[in-house]
């Protein structure tokens, strides 16, 4: 055997020579691209294999030790021991595709320290060349447990991700700090874990866990529902039982901010658990854990887990209640999820393992109705106040009324978007389209209640939907997989109708605008007026930004810098871009208030807006030319005082 052959073997030899072996060199020709006589190479089979998932039980229990205590520098250091199925190549998978990212979003760029280990002598392993995901290592004859150890290295500025860990508060997610074996269903891998928290910090989690001093032991379990339990863990904790089995687990960044949260406020999440279980008629957990964070120190989070939620928000959510509703639509939303994403999912969904990519078509379901269950439950319990929710619903409608994307983009491509983007920031998202299932996806569910009332006379709306397709057997926490067909079928049941055909319209549709029909033929109608609502207040306060999108097509942040530009609106025609910065309004210095006394002042006298702008460090005159004045969008009353809208919103 060469040298050079030894090295290929071995994984040491340079990428050229690996590309030589393979690759024949091609006799010179004329066809193709290129200059005639140009040498061109052969395309050779590439082995991309990885052990494929079997749904067989694992042989032996993963043993995972994490310490969590260096929260100076976010470091965990993590112990791990795989037990060994047979000797020979065996392949570690970190998880890439995590479900509720609906993406490959895990962070293997942090993983760093990798070492393995058998009978105290270290093994060499190898990325494989296609999946960096994937560690190849030769496992030795007689070898019954490799012995794992490395660090997850989590963020310690915006820029790297999302901060998990600050001086007072964690965020602990089980995918991070652990590889498995694949060749498995995660269900059949037995997990035992255990971590080690700073001292005089309490963590929660939905698995549960015995505690001697800062060692949580939890429960010996799957690796699915390992990855399924993530860690909120704090300084400063407080916890409050919702139900019998339902708790509220706050962490915060000081104690006040714990403190400030009153009775009546627990008592509106209480209603939230009260209302959802009279919504689905049956409970998909043995135990609920709300994991809640209060803090502009970590990073925010709206995540969902079959018995627990990752949530953030600001450190005033209580403090500041009455000033507007905030996020508190966040915690009706993700819980919704226990039944709708977790126990039924869609099949395309779920996967045998966490590194089989899954497939993001009915997100409008998964992510849209959920959205819908979420409004409608934050309004039933009192998180939102009905006209607080009615005022959301103007907003998100007249967003996506706005789009001029849908054109050439329609609803189901958008569930490709958690993969094209990634959230990161667009620069015309009213023309790229963003993970639009979400809100539009609410409005096709609305507009279903109120087809499903038309029908029956009132008689049935979504409610009977959700009890019959997601209600199943109480206390059943595993899941159900479903298609648009078992969609179709329910409705179906409920009341006849082409309810195949109008899904899939609304699905693949070019409508000028948004699907604002659930809205129409529940009483209400979309309007502007030029003062904006209490709920538009509020979130413009709480991001900084004003929101003029109806009113000349942008929107301004607190840094004077334009966030938002309406594809084809007058700031676009005025040459208008994200980023750059308004000087000032004519002649002087630009503050919010005064560009909408101009927007206002041009109205009357039906003349342009001049700007000063500043661009790549040069100052340049344009002009707005908008003479529409403000507006804002809001929903009038069109029907009966007690319309399908307003008895879908009243608590049960």
């Amino acid at each position: 055997m060469t040298k050079m052959l030894t090295a290929l073997l071995l994984g040491t030899a340079p990428l050229s020579a690996a590309t030589a072996l393979h690759t024949p060199l091609a006799a010179p020709h004329a066809d193709g691209a290129g200059a005639p006589g140009n040498s061109q190479p052969a395309a050779f089979a590439m082995d991309q294999r990885l052990p494929q998932p079997r749904d067989i039980a694992y042989p032996g229990t993963i043993r995972l030790d994490v310490d969590a205590t260096d929260t100076a520098r976010g470091i965990f250091r993590v112990r791990e021991r795989i037990p060994v199925a047979a000797p020979g190549p065996m392949t570690l998978l970190f998880p890439k595709w995590l479900q509720g990212n609906h993406a490959p979003r895990g962070e293997i760029e942090k993983l760093a320290g990798l070492t393995i280990r058998a009978r105290g002598r270290e093994l060499a392993w190898r990325r494989d060349p296609f999946d960096a995901y994937a560690f190849h290592v030769d496992v030795p004859t007689g070898v019954e447990a490799l012995e794992l150890s490395f660090e997850f290295l989590s963020a310690t500025a915006p820029g790297q991700g999302r901060i998990v860990v600050t001086p007072d508060m964690l965020n602990l997610q089980f995918n991070s700090v652990s590889l498995y074996p694949a060749g498995y269903y995660a269900r059949r891998i037995p997990v035992e874990a255990r971590v080690t928290y700073p001292a005089g910090w309490t963590a929660a989690s939905g698995l549960p866990a015995t505690v001697d001093g800062q060692v949580y032991r939890y429960q010996r379990t799957d690796y699915e529902t390992l990855l399924d339990s993530p860690v909120f863990a704090g300084r400063h904790f407080r916890a409050e039982q919702l139900a019998p089995d339902v708790r509220l687990n706050m962490v915060a960044d000081s104690a006040s901010d714990l403190a400030a949260a009153t009775p009546e406020q627990i008592d509106a999440h209480r209603r939230l658990v009260d209302q959802a279980i009279k919504l689905f008629g049956a409970r998909h957990y043995d135990r609920y854990e709300f994991l809640l964070a209060l803090t502009d120190q970590m990073g925010g989070i709206g995540l969902e887990h079959h018995r627990s939620s990752e949530n953030g928000v600001d450190p005033d959510y209580f403090r500041k209640w009455n000033d507007g509703p905030g996020r508190r639509n966040l915690l009706p939303h993700e819980f919704a999820h226990s039944w709708n994403g977790k126990y039924r999912r869609p099949k395309g969904l779920w996967v045998p393992d966490h590194n089989t990519p899954t497939r993001n078509s009915l997100l409008w379901v998964y992510e849209g109705q959920t959205q819908f269950w979420g409004y409608v439950l934050g309004a039933r319990s009192g998180l939102f106040t009905k006209q607080e929710t009615l005022d959301a619903f103007a907003a998100i409608a007249a967003g996506l009324d706005q789009r001029p994307a849908r054109s050439w983009r329609h609803l189901e491509d958008t569930t490709y978007d958690p993969v094209i983007s990634a959230r990161r920031p667009k620069g015309w998202t009213s023309w790229q389209r963003s993970e639009d299932y979400y809100s539009e996806g609410m409005l096709i569910w609305l507009e279903a209640d109120a087809l499903l009332r038309r029908l029956t006379g009132d008689a049935r709306g979504m409610d009977d939907f959700a009890r019959a397709f997601f209600g199943g057997r109480d206390r059943d926490w595993g899941v159900v997989t479903y298609d648009l067909d078992d969609i179709v079928q329910t409705l179906g049941q409920l009341a006849p109708y082409d309810w195949a055909g109008f899904l899939k319209a609304r699905q693949f549709e070019h409508a000028k605008g948004a699907p604002l029909a659930g809205l129409t033929e529940s009483g209400y109608q979309l309007v502007y007026t030029d003062e904006p609502t209490a709920y538009w207040r509020d979130v413009e306060k709480r991001s900084g930004t004003i929101d003029l999108s109806f009113s000349g097509g942008l929107s301004v942040d607190k840094d004077k810098k334009i966030a938002g530009i309406v594809w084809d609106s007058p700031a676009f025609k005025a040459g208008l871009t994200v980023g750059t910065e308004i000087v000032a309004v004519g002649d002087r210095p630009y503050a919010p208030e005064l560009l909408k006394d101009a927007i206002a002042a041009a109205a009357r006298a039906k003349l342009p807006i001049p700007l000063t702008i500043r661009r790549f460090g040069r100052f340049e005159q344009l002009s707005l030319d908008w003479t529409g004045g403000l507006r804002y969008p809001r929903l009038a009353k069109t029907g009966p005082a007690e319309g399908p809208l307003d008895r879908l919103l009243a608590p049960r």
